[in-house]
């Protein structure tokens, strides 16, 4: 039997049989190689991460963040590709031209009781690590300015797109009060491309070449 024809017959049953041609296809095919490296279903990995508390569901939605960055927009980039080292970094992607190198940092929307946080009619990015650390007497949780070129900030929880980003240069983020060497963790993101965020990461890139130096607006 042709697979268009099995196909064909797929299309025919209904929700139920459906489940049952899944549930057998399962038992011979694995979705993904993480089934075999922790010897359990994705079935199970998804139903564990559903009774995850909530500290545990932000890190995951943060992974997938990243994921969805590097499939939806660095993979369709035509004059840019994907060099990012592995280790600890204070970036999450090194990008280059052949020529020029940039490297992004990507967060996510904050929100506050499950909707998306809106301050000054601008939504709030949280830029910070998520791990507290100290090293040479130093915080390691806040970013300091120059460890990355350009924040993308995802707009799934407002959009319920994971295709959704808005960008900044780096350096144009507000600085801390008490340590003008630090980024503030609160960030307003504007709900529309302005002078200060775009929907457009080649045009957060030509702004980051251009040397421009401002700071964005709280309001």
């Amino acid at each position: 039997m042709s697979l268009q024809k099995i196909k064909e017959l797929i299309d025919k049953c209904n929700e139920e049989q459906c489940k049952d041609v899944l549930n057998y296809i399962r038992k011979r095919v694995n979705i993904h190689p993480l089934e075999k490296q922790l010897n359990c279903s994705a079935e199970i990995i998804l139903e564990s991460i559903a009774r995850a508390a909530d500290i545990t569901i932000r890190g995951i939605r943060g992974i997938i963040t990243e994921v969805a960055f590097k499939q939806e927009i660095i993979d369709k980039l035509d004059s840019w590709r994907d060099i990012t080292p592995t280790g600890e970094l204070p970036y999450d992607f090194l990008l280059s031209d052949g020529t020029r190198q940039i490297n992004i940092q990507v967060k996510m929307q904050r929100k506050e009781k499950q909707v998306p946080l809106i301050r000054s009619g601008k939504w709030v990015a949280e830029t910070q690590r998520t791990r507290n650390g100290i090293k040479g007497g130093k915080e390691t949780r806040p970013y300091r300015f120059g460890e990355f070129d350009i924040l993308a900030v995802s707009l799934q929880p407002s959009t319920g797109n994971w295709n959704s980003f808005m960008y900044t240069v780096g350096n144009w983020l507000i600085p801390r009060t008490k340590d003008p060497a630090l980024i503030r963790v609160m960030q307003p993101v504007s709900m529309t491309a302005d002078d200060d965020w775009s929907d457009s990461l080649d045009k957060c890139i030509d702004w980051f070449f251009s040397g421009k130096q401002k700071t964005i607006r709280e309001k």
